[in-house]
């Protein structure tokens, strides 16, 4: 069980010269003015208290290391708060009350904590139904507190039902999760709910700043925020990090110490990398990764890194007060806004999408350094790239130039004397966003583009009509759309009957699902551009593909054994088995269905 906080009385030491506790536990909360990041729950808690509006369960959820066990047993002391003067329960805690102390520390007899992951089944919960009948020993409330309460059974949830709705008056329910999906709704419908906020990074930056110096520890303040950054939102691995952060450092946190701890790389230098990269200079990109990489940094951390980076430059240009965030270096403040002020959101969004793809890359490839280098290649090679409206917007402006010359006496540009018409040509700069609309930093020098030759629109014909005579044909044009689903249902569940030019007749196998004629009727009109009725027949109709595959890959195996070379080896090597029957010979509109292995019957030998 965790000890009371460093705020409670000393008669924990007794004197005695106590063994370290990690800073999570020594700083844990042991009252609500002491919660960090939890404003809007302590408000409710207080307003329900003094009105005597007091639920008879809690739901508590949040993320890992947001309070929740802490949050509960600060509930646990307000609502048995006993002391000389106050005798009811309440949310001022300031004075230490008398059961406070033991509540806190997890051994008093009336607050009984159960972990639901090692306690899941009906016995445990039927043992709590028959100990609340029970008054308290001691306390006002007899307070139940079971933690990742998602990991009970169904069976034991449903116990848990009636006793929750109508419990005892001297009995309190207080239920901690991370995973609130995985709570029936019949148990959160009798729950009074508070779901616990991830900290903001400013709030823990704060909060470890006042750890540091109750310590008397020298912490850097960009040391604070690359921690506050890694802990994501959770007070209890901040601390941890602070924790080991002091240990590595000697007594002493430093940002070089804690980003050579953490595998993070400079902030700075990934700045740096971003400009690299948006201004499409591959060579500078790479040299300023490997310099990150071999000073520690983790390759898929930098391109992760990069990612926040790109976040934040288009953050900034929406909400330019985001730059107040307590977590960020001047750095990233000032050279982010200029970026955001020159970055177009298409641009952003465009890297945004490529670091996404490309950090799992990394992240399982056995060549990480490779595998980043190469994800670097493709952004620089992106940023010199227009975009799709650029594109479209030359194209019409290389063609308007086009139309719009012409040569003396009427002659059209692009007629005559074989030197290209005298069409003019058409210069293009890509400036930065703000003059102009460009999607790139990387500055293009102008150069003249040729005059392009304009084909005449070639006539408009109807849509060929793609002919079917088979299932086999169905199966080819769904395997020329790509359609692998519907390619491998025709294959199982259709038996041909009949097939007429615009009608086609086949019955189904019992598996096959109620609207695949319906399907097959609307691919087959988007596929050859006409009309089919397709019906189903009463007529028992011919194999399946799939059927006709099976048969052809016993035969082959049959053939297999029966050849007198095979037989030899296998008679020769026992224990041998046939795996596969390939035809080399095979002509060249059948190489794909000769070359693909064939499964061997399940009972048969194999090879």
């Amino acid at each position: 069980m965790s000890e009371a906080g460093n705020s409670g009385p000393k008669s924990l030491d007794d004197g005695k010269a106590a063994a370290y506790r990690v800073l999570a536990r020594k700083y844990r909360p042991s009252n609500f003015s002491e919660l960090v990041g939890q404003e809007p729950m302590v408000r409710t808690l207080t307003n329900a208290f003094a009105t005597g509006r007091i639920a008879q369960a809690w739901m508590l959820t949040g993320v890992r290391g947001v309070g929740k066990t802490t949050t509960a047993r600060i509930l646990a002391r307000a609502l048995n708060y006993k002391t000389a003067t106050v005798d009811q329960p309440s949310v001022d805690l300031a004075v230490l009350g008398e059961h406070c102390q033991a509540i806190m520390e997890g051994r008093h007899v009336d607050v009984i904590e159960m972990d639901a992951a090692s306690h899941t089944g009906i016995d445990d919960i039927r043992d709590i139904i028959e100990r609340v009948r029970y008054s308290p020993v001691s306390a006002r409330y007899k307070v139940y507190i079971i933690d990742e309460v998602h990991m009970l059974s169904t069976q034991a949830f449903n116990g848990l039902l009636k006793t929750l709705e109508e419990p005892p008056p001297h009995v309190k329910f207080i239920f901690a999760t991370t995973e609130i999906r995985k709570v029936p709704i019949t148990v959160l419908s009798r729950c009074q709910r508070f779901d616990l906020r991830r900290i903001d990074a400013g709030a823990l930056v704060a909060h470890l700043s006042s750890i540091a110096a109750k310590e008397g520890i020298s912490v850097d303040d960009d040391a604070l925020a690359m921690i506050a950054r890694a802990a994501e939102g959770s007070a209890r691995d901040s601390l941890s990090i602070l924790d080991q952060a002091i240990a590595h450092g000697a007594g002493s946190v430093g940002a070089e110490a804690v980003r050579a701890m953490l595998g993070l790389a400079d902030r700075a230098r990934i700045v740096d990398l971003f400009e690299h990269v948006m201004k499409g200079d591959v060579a500078a990109a790479l040299g300023e990764f490997r310099a990150q990489y071999d000073t520690g940094a983790d390759p898929a951390a930098v391109l992760t890194d990069l990612a926040e980076f790109n976040h934040l430059v288009t953050r900034l240009r929406f909400v330019p007060s985001a730059m107040d965030d307590a977590s960020l270096s001047q750095d990233e403040r000032e050279r982010g806004a200029d970026f955001a002020r020159a970055l177009s959101v298409r641009v952003l969004s465009r890297t945004w999408q490529m670091l996404l793809k490309g950090i799992p890359e990394v992240q399982s490839s056995n060549r990480p350094v490779s595998a980043a280098e190469m994800v670097l290649i493709r952004l620089a090679h992106a940023a010199d790239l227009p975009t799709l409206d650029e594109a479209l917007r030359s194209l019409d402006g290389t063609t308007s130039a086009q139309n719009g010359a012409s040569r003396p006496n009427g002659v059209p540009a692009g007629s005559g004397n074989g030197n290209g018409g005298g069409a003019s040509a058409v210069a293009q700069t890509r400036m930065p966003s703000g003059a102009g609309g460009a999607q790139t930093m990387r500055l293009v020098e102008a150069t003249p583009a040729p005059a392009a030759f304009v084909a005449p629109p070639a006539p408009v014909s109807e849509p060929q009509q793609v002919p079917v005579r088979s299932l086999a044909d169905i199966v080819a044009l769904a395997d020329a759309q790509r359609d692998i689903a519907f390619k491998v249902l025709v294959k199982r569940c259709i038996r041909p009957v009949r097939f007429e030019p615009g009608r086609i007749d086949v019955s189904l196998t019992d598996d096959a699902p109620k609207l695949l004629l319906n399907d097959l009727t609307t691919k087959l009109r988007a596929w050859t551009g006409r009309s089919w009725l397709v019906s189903l027949s009463k007529e028992e109709g011919g194999q399946t593909l799939a059927e006709m595959e099976s048969t052809k890959r016993e035969n082959a195996f049959l053939d297999a054994r029966s050849d007198p070379t095979v037989a030899a080896i296998l008679a020769r090597f026992p224990g041998a088995k046939i795996i596969d029957v390939r035809i080399p010979d095979a002509p060249e509109a059948d190489t794909t269905e000769a070359d693909m292995p064939v499964e061997p019957p399940a009972d048969d030998d194999e090879t």
